[in-house]
């Protein structure tokens, strides 16, 4: 296969309309973790611990949820391609209430369970106690992030991923600023990193909500929330909440084995995992256009077209993630020193790097296969095949944790057990799903 595949496929164009604005609010998403990463590292290797701490949790209680973007893709493609735009808009706005209220209650049992969560990674007493801080105050952030999530599944399942981008590139750069101003301008060091995030999330989820408004008042649809529409939207989301579940596990078992190993270990995986987010779930644009695309053509009885958008997303994903891991191999001796000035840190970094390019075209093939298999409505099948992901996962992890490492060698087995044996294990799963067929369900259900 070619690294970049020539444009010879019908669905490109489609592909390059719904992907290439995705593309760029997902990488916008992670810049989120990736600035507040830089401006924090320059603190020190403490409140940049104690950052991949708190940030573990909080991206494990979003990614947790983020059914609430995945359900309601499907479920509004779906509905777009049977011809019902009205029933369409009203599963994404039942699925915004949802949210909003999720979201609500994880801030408050969030702000009085911080110290709690934090003590289970079993960090030092002055990591624990600042990421404890941190974590107290980006609570709060939760409820307008989880809205901007859930409407974000109502825009792609309306074919629209132009909308989600521009909200993204506007939250990162107000999140930049009032993270600078913050942090150093008004001397709050890592609790302004907290601030300034909520406070950009908050202005991303009022920006979501006026625009489905609009939608819904085109259509003569009201913003009130259907009771049988929020139950519907969190019993499709069940078995994805599942999923999702599944891959928090694995990611939480990472930050749980580099701790084993110290601060310098925990730090450094920080800033890997800042990059995965960064250039790995960047590839994750394809798999929404699948998300999207693929629910539309289920949801129109057009098999043929969901089986050939399939394949050209799974060429695209892998080139992908092959040229990635190239680019990222070139600049893994240097790439440490955008996020941090700790001699220790820096030097566990690079093996890390070169073990997370290595695995880069294996994850592409995932990402893809997974949104394939998420447009397709195969939640069910996706929660299970997590379980079986796990079992080869875990004591990978484990044996990273108890084997004598340096901080290096830990970086470099926690980067390996993840990126290539997790994603192994992720694309056999999956690609038996995909082969056998049984992901094909045509009609508006």
């Amino acid at each position: 296969m070619d690294a970049v595949p020539a444009l010879r496929s019908r669905y490109d164009r489609e592909i390059g309309r719904l992907a290439i604005p995705a593309l760029g609010a997902l990488v916008a998403e992670p810049l989120f973790l990736a600035t507040d990463t830089a401006l924090v590292g320059h603190l020190g290797a403490t409140p940049l611990a104690a950052l991949g701490l708190a940030g573990t949790v909080l991206q494990t209680a979003v990614g947790l949820l983020i059914f609430l973007a995945y359900a309601t893709t499907p479920a509004v493609a779906r509905r777009l391609g049977a011809g019902d735009e009205k029933g369409a808009l009203q599963a994404g706005i039942d699925g915004i209430w949802l949210a909003l209220g999720v979201g609500l209650a994880l801030a408050v049992v969030g702000s009085l369970a911080a110290d709690a969560v934090v003590g289970w990674f079993g960090a030092d007493a002055a990591v624990a106690t600042a990421a404890s801080g941190y974590l107290r105050v980006a609570v709060w952030g939760l409820p307008p992030m989880l809205v901007v999530i859930a409407a974000t599944g109502l825009f792609r399942g309306l074919q629209d991923t132009r909308t989600p981008l521009v909200i993204a590139v506007a939250g990162f750069g107000a999140n930049a600023l009032l993270n600078a101003a913050l942090i150093y301008g008004a001397g709050w060091g890592l609790i302004g990193s907290a601030v300034g995030t909520a406070l950009a999330q908050l202005g991303m989820a009022i920006a979501c909500v006026v625009i489905a408004a609009q939608h819904a008042r085109r259509v003569g649809l009201g913003l009130r929330p259907g009771r049988g529409g929020v139950l519907a939207s969190a019993s499709a989301g069940g078995w994805l909440f599942l999923r999702t579940l599944s891959l928090r596990v694995a990611l939480v078992g990472t930050v749980v084995a580099a701790t084993a190993h110290g601060t310098t270990a925990l730090a450094a995986t920080q800033v890997l995992f800042t990059l995965f987010s960064t250039v790995a779930l960047a590839l994750d644009a394809l798999a929404i256009a699948g998300q999207a695309m693929i629910g539309h053509a289920l949801g129109s009885s057009d098999e043929a077209r969901a089986r050939a958008i399939l394949r050209r997303l799974i060429e695209l994903s892998v080139a992908g993630g092959l040229a990635l891991g190239i680019l990222l191999a070139a600049v893994s001796p240097v790439i440490g020193r955008v996020f941090t000035n700790d001699p220790g840190v820096l030097a566990a970094i690079p093996g890390g790097v070169l073990a997370l390019a290595l695995g880069l075209p294996i994850g592409g093939a995932v990402f893809a296969l997974d949104g394939i298999l998420i447009g397709a409505g195969d939640g069910r099948y996706l929660a299970l095949a997590g379980v079986l992901n796990l079992i080869v996962v875990v004591p990978l992890l484990v044996a990273v944790t108890v084997l004598p490492l340096d901080a290096v060698g830990a970086v470099v087995g926690v980067q390996l057990a993840f990126q290539v044996g997790y994603m192994l294990a992720r694309l056999a799963t999956l690609g038996w799903r995909i082969r056998r067929g049984a992901w094909v369900r045509l009609g508006h259900a």
